[in-house]
């Protein structure tokens, strides 16, 4: 299998093997403007009646990866719609005791929008040092980008307008949807984060991630999480690992234990249910 440096032999021609889409660095401070002009081979067209650009930058969120797996070796992970692909499916799940509650259509569609911004300003993790507020800048100024220069005028604006509202929701955090939404965020998480150490057999410890069972509101998705934990503990038994829902206690090295604490807590004012 040849690198990602190496190219890929195509017949009697090689060529970079366009699957590979390096993330690129932006200068401070970061723009949206600076972001689209690094798309290759060029930036999808603003202003046209046309869904296509939207479609094509959607593309980049298949190929920019779920950032917190690569501090630990693992380089080929998730990407960013695969973590929004789960959650969709978890909505079909929503238990009887809370499903009248909610809008669940709405829930599924707020699962494959709440990162799209991802798509230009990457997956920025608790532990990379981007301040709270500049994160939510950058994302929000990405989803004007969406909603306005590419589907602002695709029939009447109505679709992009619908996605920005659904991204705002998601971020505000202010209605049980988006109290769902971020749990089933979390969930995917620990579901992936046992996979992993499963398929590593003990060598590769994430327990640091655990820490997110600690940050769910509602008592339907907390069963899901105390279920997923137990399958954990069950897995490594008495060998020695990191219990990230025990934080510091835990094992979580001091400094990351503050970093994790400092990105959740803009959501400590959800209603639990």
């Amino acid at each position: 299998m040849a690198s990602k440096d190496e190219g890929v032999s195509g017949g009697s021609k090689s060529f970079i093997d366009p699957a590979i889409v390096p993330t690129p660095t932006i200068s401070e401070p970061w723009t949206v403007e600076k972001a689209v002009a690094t798309i290759s081979p060029a930036p999808p067209a603003e202003n046209t009646a046309s869904p296509v650009p939207y479609f094509h930058i959607l593309e980049r969120l298949k190929t920019n990866k779920r950032e917190g797996w690569r501090r630990f070796g693992i380089e080929r992970g998730e990407s960013i719609s695969d973590h929004m692909y789960r959650m969709s499916l978890m909505t079909m799940l929503c238990p009887p005791s809370l499903a009248p509650k909610l809008d669940l259509f709405r829930c599924m569609k707020m699962c494959l929008v709440h990162d799209m911004a991802e798509a230009l300003v990457g997956d920025i993790t608790p532990v990379d040092g981007v301040p709270k507020p500049e994160k939510s800048r950058r994302e929000g100024d990405t989803m004007d980008y969406i909603a306005t220069s590419l589907l602002g005028k695709v029939y009447g604006g109505l679709a992009g307008a619908e996605i920005r509202d659904l991204w705002q929701e998601y971020e505000d955090s202010m209605t049980l949807e988006s109290t769902f939404v971020h749990d089933l965020d979390k969930m995917e998480l620990l579901t992936q984060m046992v996979e992993y150490e499963r398929r590593a057999d003990r060598k590769l410890d994430l327990g640091e991630f655990a820490y997110v069972a600690t940050r769910i509101v509602t008592s339907e998705v907390k069963v899901w999480a105390d279920e997923v934990l137990k399958e954990r503990e069950v897995f490594w038994g008495a060998e020695t690992h990191v219990h990230g829902e025990g934080g510091v206690d835990g094992g979580v090295d001091a400094g990351k234990a503050e970093q994790q604490k400092t990105y959740y807590d803009k959501n400590d004012d959800r209603t639990s249910t």
